[in-house]
């Protein structure tokens, strides 16, 4: 089969959080079982390539915005297992030059640019170059399943072309959603920016927001036009659909249910691999896990903690906004350190508010022996983290799929967390009397409150201090687990067959 994503991510040219990693692992594995898969992204100038920037192999084409002709030239990077496609502009509309991936005053024309420039790009291609499946994720590319199912007259507006494209042939579309938290609502003259201005009845209900009657909602629009949809996990999609947790777009999944699924993302187990983690002193797996304690006090040495073989090391690796739980983080270091635990912390926040409140709470804890807070991110640390904790804590009060859990675990740390989405999915808590004792790897709670957590939290310190061999076997059941993305893959490919099946009744 022939793969086509579309992505406004994909690591590790183009990384801002976990959906560049989806996209990379998930395009790897397909074309590691034998299929053809490439990944179209916007040039940036940000990208992280180890050589100068490809030069283009073919003529460029014409994608006609805000009432302007773009040339747009293809370029070509050969990664593992699968093709990039990079869109570049023409340099006089430097759209994706501004050294980052978002964050931009302009992203809502910066992506409908994007949105357009790869239906332009689509129909341009010579009908045995055609994809036979289109795959799209999150917002910055919730147009393009609209533009290529729109009439032949609105796509001619876009393309520059005129009425007759009789060439133009439906190609299948699948649509993931990685965080309904980000959904693109924009206000509604980015349609007639993009060249839609004579929408169908139709396709023009759409993109109404139902939360905000003046804007448009363009993961709505996407949620409408694909052929199948999903999000990252199957407890997400029932929370998206079932629960405030869909953030406004509950009946319009509803509506589109019979096409929405969920499937568990997958880690790369060659880069998350601690037999053989370059960045980690010392290498270890299930028969040889006890070297992880030497690991454990690599970590210590490296952020200047005692080395107290009595006291559990508590992780928290982490973006620090309201989405992990930071009220329930900042609790649970407190709780870890009144209870005779070493606390690390790996975290950066955006929010202004939320930042202060972590440099003061470093401040407090700079002398201490048992606490060390670093804020930012530093991917070698993390991995050290990863291998030398013994307790990972994910508070989140909404988690799509997460991907810390999967890791954790993979590295012989036991996951305490809320039972939300993909944490839910994941781990099994281990005092549950009905799941096979194989399948417990964690602890879970319920309500996102301090004593829930305390619970949870408390009951992990005390197997580990009381029950040491316990707590061994919860290790090995976590390292045990497949999270590798060979199987979500063999999923995805399920879905794809569903949307060619069913394209054009949506």
């Amino acid at each position: 089969m022939h793969i086509l994503m579309v992505s406004s991510e994909c690591a590790p040219l183009a990384k801002a959080g976990g959906l560049g990693d989806a996209v990379a692992g998930l395009a790897r594995a397909l074309g590691y079982l034998g299929h053809r898969v490439e990944v179209i992204l916007p040039a940036y100038d940000c990208l992280h390539l180890t050589d100068p920037l490809p030069q283009p192999q073919d003529r460029p084409f014409a994608v006609h915005c805000g009432g302007r002709s773009i040339a747009v030239q293809v370029l070509d990077v050969p990664l593992d297992g699968y093709r990039c496609r990079l869109l570049a502009p023409e340099p006089a509309y430097p759209l994706f030059a501004r050294g980052r991936i978002y964050g931009e005053p302009d992203d809502a024309e910066r992506f409908a640019f994007f949105a357009c420039a790869v239906s332009a790009y689509v129909h341009a291609l010579d009908e045995g170059a055609r994809p036979d499946i289109l795959h799209c994720h999150d917002w910055q590319s919730g147009l393009v399943p609209v533009l290529l199912k729109e009439d032949r007259r609105a796509v001619g507006a876009h393309l520059g072309t005129n009425a007759s494209t009789a060439g133009i042939l439906p190609i299948p579309v699948c649509y993931t959603l990685h965080n309904i938290g980000y959904q693109g609502r924009f206000p509604a003259d980015l349609l007639n920016w993009v060249g839609l201005r004579s929408l169908p009845e139709r396709l023009g209900h759409w993109f109404v927001d139902h939360s905000e009657s003046e804007l448009i909602n363009l993961m709505q629009g996407g949620i409408a036009a694909a052929d199948a949809v999903n999000t990252v996990s199957p407890r997400y999609a029932w929370e998206v659909i079932h629960t405030e947790q869909g953030m406004g777009l509950q009946d319009w999944l509803q509506r589109h249910a019979f096409k929405f699924a969920g499937i568990v993302n997958g880690i790369d187990t060659r880069v998350w691999d601690p037999a053989g983690d370059p960045w980690i002193p010392v290498h270890f797996d299930l028969e040889t896990r006890a070297r992880k304690e030497d690991n454990r006090q690599a970590l210590c040495r490296r952020l200047g903690l005692a080395a107290d073989p009595r006291r559990p090391v508590v992780a928290v690796v982490s973006r620090l906004d309201w989405q992990k739980g930071v009220e329930l983080i900042l609790h649970g270091i407190q709780y870890a350190l009144q209870n005779d635990a070493q606390v690390v912390l790996l975290g950066a926040a955006l929010d202004p508010q939320i930042a202060a409140r972590f440099e003061s709470l470093r401040a407090q804890y700079a002398d201490s022996p048992h606490a060390r807070l670093v804020l930012g991110y530093d991917e070698q640390l993390a991995h050290l983290i990863y291998a030398g904790a013994d307790l990972i804590l994910i508070p989140s009060l909404y988690e799509p799929c997460g991907l810390t859990q999967l890791i954790a675990m993979r590295y012989g740390t036991v996951p305490i967390a809320r039972r939300v989405g993909g944490l839910a999915d994941t781990i099994q808590d281990a005092n549950d009397s009905i799941a096979p004792l194989e399948a417990r790897t964690g602890y879970l709670f319920d309500e996102p409150t301090p004593d829930a957590l305390e619970d949870a939290l408390g009951r992990a310190l005390w197997l580990w201090r009381e029950h040491p061999q316990a707590f061994d076997q919860l290790k090995c059941h976590g390292m045990r687990m497949d999270w590798s993305w060979e199987r979500p893959a063999r999923q995805y490919l399920e879905l794809y067959q569903y949307a060619r099946q069913t394209q054009g009744t949506s």
